[in-house]
């Protein structure tokens, strides 16, 4: 399934038409919110909320892209790799920006995390 991407900027990306201005996590072609509760333990550890196990990660696909930010700075831990690993999913690790791109040429069986700040 096409999903049509545009990240606008700090905080704020565009999927098929409408405006999100929050985490988000693309699956199967629908968004929802990140829910990142989860992983808010490990804030203080990292200097952002991580990504990680402890999360509804959606792992339904061939490819995972997991956009870290404007700059990048989403913490991904080792534990989210390895379990990609385990499960014969492809990873595409990159910031946000790049991440948008990358998911509108996917196409297919292609899941995404996006942090749209920092």
């Amino acid at each position: 399934m096409e999903v049509k991407v545009k990240y606008l900027g700090f905080g704020s990306v565009e999927i098929d038409g409408e405006r999100y201005e929050n985490d988000v996590v693309v699956r199967g072609g629908r968004v929802e919110k990140r829910k990142k509760k989860r992983s808010k333990h490990l804030k203080e550890k990292y200097g952002h909320t991580p990504l990680s196990l402890a999360e509804n990660i959606p792992w339904d696909c061939k490819t995972l892209i997991i956009g870290t930010g404007e700059s990048g700075a989403l913490p991904v831990l080792d534990e989210v790799k390895t379990e990609a690993e385990k499960r014969g999913v492809a990873l595409i690790i990159t910031k946000t920006n790049e991440a948008c791109r990358e998911l509108e040429k996917a196409g297919g069986k292609t899941n995404a995390v996006l942090h749209l700040t920092c």
